[in-house]
């Protein structure tokens, strides 16, 4: 969900056995040379850059949602954030993913054989860091409590950080039968299989036009601007494409009271329920559910109005890190600007700086 407005929201492993009688010991290959490396590792594009003067510390990067059937580059592009990393030193590693979508196993797996990757076949960083914004920011944090003790930190920016079941609930499914119930005629049946892949922003902009009132109550509720409100074709997309997934509708709205909506009553009387099928609920759990429990110091930081990650899912990862007893590890800058993913260069360097701080503190 890494983008700029909701328009572009929907559009932007060598350790070689030297066996002694007393032991077996490692040894890596050269430092790397400054460069770009590029190619393939089970089915997922990677991307290594080296700068000039490398510092010795590794960053690796996870991106965002990217609609299944995007185009991908080969070879693997940078980040936009790179160039910035490379100033500072750093060495960047990142994957493109075996697949697109709610890629969540994937860019877990597919990362952490990345790390492994430059560790074997270059030499082991002083420090790594992993760093991911918008759904990379989920799988940033699945990935620190999946490997406690590999990353020497971790930041997430604009990062959707809760877990798959809750965000499907609260942040798509909530705000798709809402808009439904207010404004009918627009979001197509949830869990039909004959409903369409993803529908358009632009019906929904029609919509939210023609009907003034009814879209200031979603915005209000949803902490939506009424001109962001087409967002939710994205909301709609990811579902859909979750649904194909886990093979049915992960989320049950059956006894769901709903509040905040005007007249709650007739509101609740006439929003679309859904029963969620036990397979896809289970998917949905199992990729991801967030504990809270990290071992290494995070960092993290959102936009100040951010129309796709709205700022009631905020606070929920740092509310488990600490309701974990893992408070210490915790660091969350104050919110910037607006959009989503909208960081300068030099925001995007002070956080990385905090989070090298931070780890150079434990």
């Amino acid at each position: 969900m890494a983008c700029k407005t909701w328009r572009n929201v929907m559009g932007r492993w060598l350790i070689v056995a030297m066996c002694s009688a007393t032991a077996s010991l490692p040894v890596y290959a050269a430092k790397p040379a400054p460069g770009s490396y590029t190619g393939t590792l089970q089915g997922a594009l990677y991307r290594i850059d080296v700068p000039d003067h490398w510092n010795g510390d590794l960053i690796v990067l996870m991106h965002g949602y990217q609609p299944v059937g995007a185009p991908v580059s080969t070879p693997m592009t940078p980040a936009d954030a790179t160039p910035w990393l490379l100033k500072k030193g750093f060495a960047v590693a990142q994957s493109q993913y075996a697949s697109q979508g709610w890629a969540v196993s994937d860019a877990i797996a597919d990362t952490e054989r990345l790390r492994q990757y430059f560790v074997k076949t270059y030499e082991q960083p002083a420090h790594t860091y992993l760093y991911g914004f918008s759904l990379g920011g989920m799988e940033v944090a699945a990935s620190i409590e999946r490997y406690p003790h590999t990353y020497s930190g971790a930041l997430i920016t604009c990062g959707l950080t809760v877990s798959t079941p809750q965000i499907l609930d609260e942040g798509v499914v909530t705000l798709l039968v809402a808009f439904d119930a207010l404004i009918p005629g627009v979001i197509p049946d949830l869990a039909s299989p004959e409903s369409p892949p993803m529908i358009s922003p632009d019906a929904i902009a029609s919509a939210v036009a023609a009907h003034p009132k009814e879209a200031a109550i979603l915005a209000k509720r949803l902490e939506e601007r009424v001109e962001t409100l087409p967002t939710l074709a994205l909301y709609y997309m990811v579902l859909r494409e979750i649904e194909k997934r886990a093979g049915g509708m992960p989320v049950d709205n059956r006894k769901e009271v709903y509040k905040g909506f005007g007249d709650d009553a007739a509101f609740n009387r006439s929003v679309h329920r859904y029963s969620a099928s036990a397979g896809a609920a289970t998917y949905a759990r199992n990729n991801v559910t967030l504990t809270g429990h990290v071992e290494v110091p995070v960092v993290m930081q959102w936009n100040a109005f951010d129309q796709t990650i709205p700022e009631r899912f905020h606070a929920v990862y740092p509310s488990q890190i600490k309701a974990a007893g893992r408070g210490k590890w915790l660091t969350v800058l104050d919110p910037v600007g607006e959009g989503h993913c909208e960081f300068t260069e030099e925001q995007t360097v002070t956080a990385i700086e905090t989070l090298v701080q931070k780890a150079s503190a434990h």
